[in-house]
């Protein structure tokens, strides 16, 4: 086998625009199975199909120019940012995410759960943590072959994305209140927003980059409770922009103190 389980790699059919892990391999077919390093996508490909990735996954500039911090110079202010509850799917990516907040000088609650059993646990993390901010991510895809993009049926997440944040909306009908930021690639985002959400992916059913909920969740973190957020200015700031995530007007979440 010309290659093994964690060698990165693209794919030349799909012009080698994104970097994969390979997760599995089944020799016997010649199939690898793969993960997107900085992308939530899951595939598979013919090793034929397959190109060695030899060069270092940089992604420095993109979470520098993402990445929001509170004002180094406070001028005798304090901060209070919101609480983000951040549930992933995917551990590799919840780690990214977690990462990303700590570099933003922001404290997160990390939950593992998968996309089907998130509902079960919602309201339960809710009253435990009461966060300001709930993101919902994980893995998505939208399959043409089931059906148009209106169809929930034709997801493999989206459905439990949107049982998610119903119940997050039975625990917390403000918007305001409860800022929620849902999905992943490819997901249904007008039955996300319906239901509830604030932010969600994908306006263009298109992939999203594992930060791009943790960008959003920051900015919303560190937005003063007084000021609505530029919209656009927020979404710019994610990897794909209005095509891979949309949202509304939305408040901050964070109070500022006087003396500090």
């Amino acid at each position: 086998m010309k290659y093994k389980i964690g060698d990165l790699v693209t794919r030349n059919s799909y012009l080698n625009d994104i970097v994969f892990e390979i997760t599995e391999i089944d020799e016997e077919n010649e199939i690898c199975y793969l993960k997107g390093c900085t992308v939530r996508l899951y595939a598979d490909a013919m090793v034929d199909d397959l190109k060695l990735y030899e060069e270092k996954i940089d992604e420095k500039e993109f979470i520098e120019k993402s990445r929001v911090n509170i004002p180094a110079d406070r001028d005798n202010y304090f901060y209070l940012p919101g609480k983000i509850l951040h549930i992933d799917g995917d551990n590799d990516y919840l780690q990214k995410c977690l990462s990303y907040y700590n570099k933003c000088n922001l404290k997160a609650i990390g939950k593992l759960e998968t996309e089907d059993q998130v509902a079960n646990n919602m309201r339960d993390w809710l009253e435990e943590y009461n966060p300001n901010i709930v993101v919902i991510t994980g893995h998505d895809a939208y399959y043409k072959k089931k059906g148009d993009i209106n169809n929930n049926s034709a997801y493999k997440n989206s459905i439990n994305f949107i049982n998610s944040i119903n119940e997050a909306r039975r625990y917390e009908k403000s918007q305001e209140k409860l800022i929620i930021i849902a999905g992943a690639c490819q997901s249904n985002y007008e039955e996300l927003i319906k239901a509830g959400a604030n932010f969600a992916s994908s306006p263009k059913r298109i992939n999203i980059h594992a930060l791009d909920p943790a960008i959003l969740a920051a900015n919303m973190a560190l937005t003063d409770i007084s000021k609505d957020i530029d919209l656009k200015v927020l979404l710019d700031n994610t990897k794909y922009g209005i095509s891979g995530i949309g949202g509304i007007k939305t408040k901050g979440t964070m109070y500022i103190g006087y003396p500090r």
